[in-house]
């Protein structure tokens, strides 16, 4: 068989047993406080209904019951008066006296309807019936209870059947239209009153949730305070702590967790910067320390090298890998002290430095360091003025053209940009270079982190001067990113323009 399966997907449609595809999405409430009211509101709204079936039902069996016994007292006398009207001698007309409007009688000899009619104010009215209607009323058992009739040419009726003394069947009816008048005026009445109710609940019910819910969101501005906190690195200020800690509560119990879990993370903070502290101090004391001997080393290797007594080769030899490994660490020993001055928060000097100057006698030095390099320099018509350290800020330069000359081959074509935004400094060096790897993007403005994988070296570096471009622009109140691609290098540094008043760091 090559046709569809009965129970599987539709040919060319959606599933038939799958979500519609088109259809109307339900708004579904997402907020606790918004489920918690709906849900309230809704176990209302069914309480109300099953009340008001409750009652419906009830009073439509009260009203039923009344009139079932009302044609139990009425008996069959008015069908039975009926038959008068049919015999030759009758000189009197249908006895209606206290019978009530609309109150339907019938006759039946031999399952057969002799007579039909219904009470109209002092005078009945014959009923015309269809052979439906006979069938009806010949179908009338009679049992001495109620039974619900319908005749074309009235409304719903409440019937009985008695036998009567001539072995015919009586059936006497009331009219149901009161009764569902009355349901009806009840339905309309529950429905206002209901309406109502569930309005006012669901008003009180939103205030009662909110109020309800009230410790909730002191957790959560709590939790909220938190996250907004900088716990990168540094002494971090915990904020308050969650008031509600009642146990017998589920909002108890959540904040008590949560002020257990702040301490925990506050201890740990705490002694994070602490360690932090103690490896910057130590950074600082023992760059301090090694500044006399590494000086001393460099200064008796320089000072044999100058003998004019004359060394044999090995000996010089010797002399000068020392004196060039001793230059070497001076450099990391001042770099390492300049870090470590850096994040203990010492403040700089203050005052305005023209960044396009500094970054002209940059260049002209990178000039003469790189001359196998291409450099090109774009500087704006007016100068660019800053607020900070000179002599930190050109390290700062120097050290990305330092990057840009070393990390990369001969040939590469370097553009220095420099451009005043407002109220901000944009420096950018832009290389042509192989680029940085992606695994180490990430972390390149952390220390000791080299990217000699892809970019050629021609000379030995200590990892940190990318390092010291980032502290150097945070304490200038700035920032470092690295930006481009493979081909397409940008450092960029952004510094706040010279104001009044000096960014964080400085004085």
């Amino acid at each position: 068989m090559n046709g569809p399966r009965v129970n599987g997907p539709r040919v060319n449609g959606p599933r038939v047993n799958g979500p519609r595809v088109n259809g109307p999405r339900v708004p579904v409430p997402r907020t606790l406080r918004a489920r918690l009211t709906l849900g309230l509101v809704v176990l209302l709204a069914v309480s109300c209904l099953i009340v008001g079936v409750a009652t419906i039902t009830a009073l439509r069996g009260f009203l039923v019951g009344r009139l079932d016994q009302q044609l139990a007292t009425e008996g069959g006398r008015f069908p039975a008066s009926l038959e008068h009207e049919h015999r030759p001698d009758a000189d009197n007309r249908t006895d209606t006296r206290g019978q009530a409007p609309r109150t339907f009688g019938a006759r039946l000899v031999s399952g057969q309807v002799t007579a039909a009619s219904v009470v109209q104010a002092q005078s009945f009215e014959p009923v015309p019936l269809t052979a439906a209607d006979r069938q009806a009323l010949a179908s009338v058992r009679p049992d001495g209870h109620g039974h619900r009739l319908s005749l074309s040419a009235l409304e719903e009726y409440r019937v009985m059947a008695v036998h009567g003394d001539d072995g015919d069947i009586l059936i006497t009816g009331l009219s149901l239209h009161p009764v569902e008048e009355t349901l009806h005026r009840l339905e309309l009445v529950e429905l206002v009153v209901f309406g109502i109710v569930l309005a006012a609940a669901g008003t009180a019910a939103a205030l009662w949730v909110r109020l309800t819910l009230r410790p909730l969101r002191r957790v959560v501005s709590t939790a909220t305070r938190v996250a907004e906190l900088p716990l990168a690195g540094g002494e971090v200020a915990m904020p308050e702590r969650v008031p509600d800690t009642d146990p017998r509560t589920e909002v108890g119990q959540v904040g008590a967790a949560l002020n257990r879990m702040l301490a925990h993370i506050e201890d740990a903070l705490a002694r994070r910067h602490a360690s932090e502290e103690r490896l910057r101090r130590f950074a600082a004391d023992a760059s301090h320390e090694l500044r006399t001997p590494v000086a001393a080393v460099r200064g008796h290797a320089e000072l044999a090298l100058r003998s004019p007594a004359g060394l044999p080769e090995p000996v010089a030899h010797a002399l000068g890998r020392i004196e060039a490994e001793a230059v070497r660490m001076s450099e990391l020993v001042d770099d390492l002290l300049l870090l470590a001055r850096l994040d203990t928060g010492r403040p700089l000097v203050s005052e305005p430095v023209d960044l396009t100057r500094l970054v002209l006698d940059a260049t002209s030095d990178a000039r003469v360091a790189g001359p196998d390099h291409r450099w090109e320099l774009v500087l704006p018509e007016e100068p660019v003025v800053v607020r900070g350290d000179e002599h930190r800020l050109h390290q700062m330069v120097a050290n990305l053209l330092a990057n840009a000359r070393t990390h990369t081959p001969p040939g590469t074509h370097v553009t220095v940009r420099v451009a005043g935004r407002e109220d901000r400094a944009e420096l950018e060096v832009e290389d042509d270079g192989p680029g940085v790897p992606p695994d180490i993007r990430a972390e390149l403005f952390q220390r000791f982190v080299r990217a000699s994988q892809s970019r050629s070296r021609a000379e030995g570096g200590t990892g940190l001067g990318l390092a010291i471009v980032d502290g150097v622009a945070t304490a200038h109140g700035g920032h470092a990113e690295l930006a481009g691609a493979p081909g397409r290098t940008t450092f960029r540094v952004t510094l706040p323009m010279k104001t009044d008043h000096p960014p964080a760091g400085l004085l």
